[in-house]
Protein backbone atom coordinates (compact mmCIF):
# COMPACT_ATOMS: atom_id res chain seq x y z
CA UNK A 1 0.00 0.00 0.00
CA UNK A 2 2.45 2.41 1.05
CA UNK A 3 6.35 1.77 -0.58
CA UNK A 4 9.04 4.26 -0.21
CA UNK A 5 12.27 4.20 -1.60
CA UNK A 6 15.50 6.02 -0.62
CA UNK A 7 14.09 9.00 0.82
CA UNK A 8 16.04 12.34 1.39
CA UNK A 9 14.65 15.29 2.31
CA UNK A 10 15.93 18.74 3.27
CA UNK A 11 14.59 21.68 5.48
CA UNK A 12 16.45 24.93 3.96
CA UNK A 13 19.37 22.87 2.74
CA UNK A 14 19.98 21.40 5.87
CA UNK A 15 19.70 16.88 5.62
CA UNK A 16 17.01 15.83 7.83
CA UNK A 17 16.12 12.07 5.99
CA UNK A 18 18.68 10.99 4.68
CA UNK A 19 17.54 7.73 2.40
CA UNK A 20 14.56 6.11 4.26
CA UNK A 21 13.42 2.75 2.55
CA UNK A 22 9.81 1.22 3.93
CA UNK A 23 7.35 -0.29 2.87
CA UNK A 24 3.90 -0.46 4.67
CA UNK A 25 1.79 -3.29 3.13
CA UNK A 26 -2.20 -3.70 3.82
CA UNK A 27 -3.65 -5.05 6.37
CA UNK A 28 0.09 -4.37 8.90
CA UNK A 29 0.12 -1.73 11.44
CA UNK A 30 3.91 -0.20 11.95
CA UNK A 31 5.51 1.49 14.55
CA UNK A 32 8.60 3.78 14.33
CA UNK A 33 10.52 4.54 17.20
CA UNK A 34 13.59 6.93 17.30
CA UNK A 35 14.84 9.58 19.77
CA UNK A 36 14.08 13.53 19.06
CA UNK A 37 15.58 14.84 16.09
CA UNK A 38 15.48 11.78 14.56
CA UNK A 39 13.67 12.54 11.83
CA UNK A 40 10.51 11.19 12.74
CA UNK A 41 7.71 13.92 12.37
CA UNK A 42 9.46 14.79 9.42
CA UNK A 43 8.70 11.73 7.64
CA UNK A 44 5.01 11.46 8.89
CA UNK A 45 4.57 15.38 7.51
CA UNK A 46 6.44 14.45 3.89
CA UNK A 47 3.85 11.64 3.27
CA UNK A 48 0.94 13.90 4.50
CA UNK A 49 2.21 16.56 1.90
CA UNK A 50 3.58 19.57 4.15
CA UNK A 51 5.29 21.89 1.83
CA UNK A 52 8.12 23.11 4.30
CA UNK A 53 10.19 19.69 3.69
CA UNK A 54 11.70 19.53 0.36
CA UNK A 55 12.37 15.88 -1.42
CA UNK A 56 15.67 15.91 -2.45
CA UNK A 57 15.57 12.53 -3.95
CA UNK A 58 13.26 9.42 -3.66
CA UNK A 59 9.78 8.59 -4.36
CA UNK A 60 6.72 7.34 -2.58
CA UNK A 61 3.97 5.80 -4.06
CA UNK A 62 0.48 5.05 -2.19
CA UNK A 63 -1.56 1.93 -3.61
CA UNK A 64 0.47 2.24 -6.71
CA UNK A 65 0.38 6.06 -7.54
CA UNK A 66 2.51 8.64 -7.27
CA UNK A 67 2.07 9.99 -3.77
CA UNK A 68 5.16 13.09 -4.24
CA UNK A 69 2.92 14.09 -7.26
CA UNK A 70 -0.19 14.90 -5.33
CA UNK A 71 -1.01 17.72 -3.00
CA UNK A 72 -2.36 17.58 0.21
CA UNK A 73 -5.61 17.82 -0.28
CA UNK A 74 -5.46 14.88 -2.98
CA UNK A 75 -4.18 12.75 -0.64
CA UNK A 76 -6.46 12.80 2.04
CA UNK A 77 -9.35 12.32 -0.25
CA UNK A 78 -7.27 9.44 -1.68
CA UNK A 79 -7.67 8.07 1.90
CA UNK A 80 -4.26 9.26 3.29
CA UNK A 81 -5.01 10.29 7.04
CA UNK A 82 -2.68 12.17 9.43
CA UNK A 83 -2.56 12.52 13.17
CA UNK A 84 -0.52 15.47 14.11
CA UNK A 85 1.72 15.65 17.29
CA UNK A 86 -0.06 19.30 18.21
CA UNK A 87 -3.51 19.40 16.89
CA UNK A 88 -4.60 22.19 15.26
CA UNK A 89 -7.07 24.63 17.55
CA UNK A 90 -9.54 26.19 14.95
CA UNK A 91 -11.59 28.61 17.03
CA UNK A 92 -15.51 29.27 15.83
CA UNK A 93 -15.82 26.58 13.66
CA UNK A 94 -18.65 24.04 15.09
CA UNK A 95 -16.99 20.32 14.98
CA UNK A 96 -20.08 18.71 14.00
CA UNK A 97 -19.96 20.86 11.04
CA UNK A 98 -16.32 20.69 10.15
CA UNK A 99 -16.45 16.27 10.48
CA UNK A 100 -19.85 16.73 8.47
CA UNK A 101 -18.25 18.89 5.57
CA UNK A 102 -14.87 16.53 5.19
CA UNK A 103 -16.83 13.31 5.72
CA UNK A 104 -19.19 14.46 2.78
CA UNK A 105 -15.95 15.63 0.66
CA UNK A 106 -14.34 12.35 1.01
CA UNK A 107 -17.86 10.17 0.07
CA UNK A 108 -18.09 12.95 -2.77
CA UNK A 109 -15.00 12.25 -4.05
CA UNK A 110 -15.52 7.93 -4.05
CA UNK A 111 -18.74 8.68 -5.66
CA UNK A 112 -20.19 8.00 -2.54
CA UNK A 113 -23.45 9.75 -1.71
CA UNK A 114 -23.13 12.51 0.99
CA UNK A 115 -24.85 11.99 4.17
CA UNK A 116 -27.84 14.58 5.58
CA UNK A 117 -27.63 16.13 8.89
CA UNK A 118 -29.77 13.17 10.28
CA UNK A 119 -27.29 10.57 8.53
CA UNK A 120 -24.42 11.92 9.60
CA UNK A 121 -25.74 12.43 13.57
CA UNK A 122 -26.77 8.98 13.92
CA UNK A 123 -23.58 7.87 12.40
CA UNK A 124 -21.07 10.30 13.97
CA UNK A 125 -22.37 9.27 17.49
CA UNK A 126 -21.12 5.06 16.79
CA UNK A 127 -17.75 6.83 16.32
CA UNK A 128 -18.17 8.83 19.56
CA UNK A 129 -18.66 5.83 21.66
CA UNK A 130 -16.20 4.53 20.12
CA UNK A 131 -13.32 6.52 21.88
CA UNK A 132 -15.78 7.52 24.60
CA UNK A 133 -16.48 11.21 23.61
CA UNK A 134 -19.70 12.60 24.90
CA UNK A 135 -22.10 13.86 22.30
CA UNK A 136 -21.00 17.19 23.62
CA UNK A 137 -18.19 18.00 22.24
CA UNK A 138 -20.17 18.16 18.38
CA UNK A 139 -21.65 21.52 19.98
CA UNK A 140 -17.77 22.60 20.23
CA UNK A 141 -15.50 24.60 18.17
CA UNK A 142 -12.75 22.01 16.74
CA UNK A 143 -10.19 21.28 19.22
CA UNK A 144 -11.05 24.88 21.09
CA UNK A 145 -10.10 24.40 24.65
CA UNK A 146 -9.47 20.72 24.71
CA UNK A 147 -7.50 19.01 27.10
CA UNK A 148 -4.48 17.32 25.56
CA UNK A 149 -6.34 14.14 25.61
CA UNK A 150 -9.66 14.98 24.01
CA UNK A 151 -7.51 16.89 21.33
CA UNK A 152 -5.68 13.09 20.69
CA UNK A 153 -9.11 11.56 20.87
CA UNK A 154 -10.69 13.79 18.71
CA UNK A 155 -8.14 13.06 16.32
CA UNK A 156 -8.86 8.99 16.42
CA UNK A 157 -12.76 10.44 16.05
CA UNK A 158 -11.45 12.25 12.90
CA UNK A 159 -9.51 8.81 11.55
CA UNK A 160 -12.70 6.43 12.37
CA UNK A 161 -15.05 9.23 10.62
CA UNK A 162 -12.85 9.76 7.32
CA UNK A 163 -12.33 5.89 6.75
CA UNK A 164 -8.91 6.29 5.09
CA UNK A 165 -7.09 3.22 3.91
CA UNK A 166 -3.57 4.62 5.17
CA UNK A 167 -3.55 6.69 8.74
CA UNK A 168 -0.11 8.29 10.01
CA UNK A 169 0.12 8.92 13.58
CA UNK A 170 2.33 10.97 14.72
CA UNK A 171 2.91 10.42 18.58
CA UNK A 172 -0.88 10.30 19.33
CA UNK A 173 0.19 9.10 22.55
CA UNK A 174 2.37 11.76 23.84
CA UNK A 175 1.20 13.69 27.00
CA UNK A 176 -1.13 11.61 27.25
CA UNK A 177 -2.86 9.83 30.58
CA UNK A 178 -3.09 5.74 30.68
CA UNK A 179 -6.56 5.83 29.98
CA UNK A 180 -6.36 8.02 27.64
CA UNK A 181 -3.49 6.10 25.77
CA UNK A 182 -6.03 2.65 26.23
CA UNK A 183 -8.55 4.63 24.63
CA UNK A 184 -6.37 6.19 21.60
CA UNK A 185 -5.06 2.57 20.70
CA UNK A 186 -8.60 0.96 20.82
CA UNK A 187 -9.36 3.32 18.64
CA UNK A 188 -6.68 2.46 16.29
CA UNK A 189 -7.17 -1.18 17.04
CA UNK A 190 -11.16 -1.09 15.79
CA UNK A 191 -9.78 0.90 12.71
CA UNK A 192 -7.41 -2.18 11.98
CA UNK A 193 -8.51 -3.98 8.44
CA UNK A 194 -6.74 -5.90 6.07
CA UNK A 195 -7.74 -3.08 3.58
CA UNK A 196 -6.19 -0.86 5.55
CA UNK A 197 -2.34 0.67 6.83
CA UNK A 198 -1.20 2.38 9.56
CA UNK A 199 1.97 3.58 10.70
CA UNK A 200 2.29 4.53 14.54
CA UNK A 201 5.00 6.84 15.37
CA UNK A 202 5.89 7.08 18.88
CA UNK A 203 9.13 7.38 21.29
CA UNK A 204 7.83 4.73 23.73
CA UNK A 205 6.49 0.79 23.63
CA UNK A 206 3.85 1.86 26.23
CA UNK A 207 0.51 2.47 23.31
CA UNK A 208 2.66 -0.35 21.57
CA UNK A 209 1.22 -2.89 24.24
CA UNK A 210 -2.25 -1.80 23.49
CA UNK A 211 -1.65 -3.03 19.77
CA UNK A 212 -0.06 -5.67 17.89
CA UNK A 213 2.85 -4.20 15.62
CA UNK A 214 3.26 -6.00 12.73
CA UNK A 215 6.63 -4.39 12.36
CA UNK A 216 9.15 -2.38 14.61
CA UNK A 217 11.06 -0.17 12.96
CA UNK A 218 14.20 2.50 14.72
CA UNK A 219 14.55 5.75 12.82
CA UNK A 220 17.99 7.49 14.06
CA UNK A 221 19.86 10.44 12.21
CA UNK A 222 17.40 10.06 9.69
CA UNK A 223 18.04 6.99 8.67
CA UNK A 224 15.89 3.01 9.81
CA UNK A 225 18.76 1.47 11.00
CA UNK A 226 16.67 -1.77 12.33
CA UNK A 227 13.51 -3.38 11.96
CA UNK A 228 12.34 -6.10 14.15
CA UNK A 229 9.06 -7.25 15.89
CA UNK A 230 7.18 -5.87 18.57
CA UNK A 231 10.12 -7.27 20.85
CA UNK A 232 12.46 -4.84 19.50
CA UNK A 233 10.13 -1.91 21.19
CA UNK A 234 10.48 -3.86 24.69
CA UNK A 235 14.17 -4.06 24.12
CA UNK A 236 14.14 -0.49 23.76
CA UNK A 237 11.71 0.52 26.87
CA UNK A 238 14.82 -1.60 28.77
CA UNK A 239 17.91 -0.08 27.02
CA UNK A 240 17.55 2.94 25.40
CA UNK A 241 18.82 3.45 22.29
CA UNK A 242 22.21 4.26 23.11
CA UNK A 243 23.13 0.84 22.41
CA UNK A 244 21.88 1.40 18.73
CA UNK A 245 23.92 4.70 18.01
CA UNK A 246 26.41 2.70 19.40
CA UNK A 247 25.93 -0.23 17.28
CA UNK A 248 25.49 2.02 14.10
CA UNK A 249 28.33 3.88 14.48
CA UNK A 250 30.45 0.92 14.77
Amino acid sequence: MLEIKNLRVTVEEKPILKGIDLKVNAGELHAIMGPNGSGKSTLAHVIAGREIYEVAEGEITYNGKDLLDMDPDERALEGVFMSYQYPAVIPGVNLAYFMKAAANAVRKHRGEPEMDAVDFLSFIKEKLAEVEMDEAYLKRAVNDGFSGGEKKRNEILQMLTLDPSLAVLDETDSGLDIDAVRIVADGVNKFRRDDRAVVVITHYQRILQYMDPDVVHVLMDGRIIRSGGKNLAHELEEKGYSWLREEAAA
